[in-house]
């Protein structure tokens, strides 16, 4: 037998044995559900309006595909405290949430953009206090060289399921 040498290699081996094992069927499954339509994309469009008052065309607020839920980054754009902007954002996101059938104790996956990572224990004392439910999601923290965009200290994006 020859052993791979290359990532791809490894990855085109690894998928032949895949088929062989479960005769094909794992591939033609992906490829009916993609075919026939089974999945719908969905977009939720009771956005809040964009800074200053238009409602933003670039993105939605909240799609989904099947089950999952994807909602697009919230920040706070007034003048504030990390504690108001989070507390914001939370609030912001809780609506969404439930606005297309899901709520934070669906949530699977979270990240948060801190404008200034200093912020990073003040943002958690807030974040912690939102009803996650038994199994906290996932999170991602991260503070972009370029800050976070629109003035404010937070943004947080989320998936759930609905």
């Amino acid at each position: 037998m020859d052993v791979p040498s290359t990532r791809r290699g490894v990855l085109k081996s690894a998928a032949a044995l895949l088929a062989a094992w479960t005769g094909g069927s794992v591939f033609a499954a992906k490829s009916e559900a993609q075919t026939t339509g089974n999945l719908e994309k969905k977009a939720y469009p009771a956005a809040p309006p964009a800074p200053g008052g238009a409602q933003h065309l670039l993105f939605s607020p909240a799609v989904s595909y099947g089950n999952l839920l994807f909602l697009s980054g919230v920040g706070a754009h007034f003048k504030g405290t990390i504690e108001e902007h989070t507390q914001h954002v939370l609030d912001e996101l809780k609506k969404t949430l439930e606005g297309a059938g899901s709520s934070f104790h669906k949530v699977l996956k979270v990240s948060v953009f801190l404008n200034d990572i200093k912020d990073y224990d003040a943002m958690n004392k807030v974040y912690g206090g939102a009803d996650w439910g038994p199994m906290p999601p996932v999170r991602t923290t991260v503070s972009p060289a370029g800050g976070v965009p629109g003035g404010s200290l937070v943004e947080i994006d989320v998936i759930a399921y609905i």
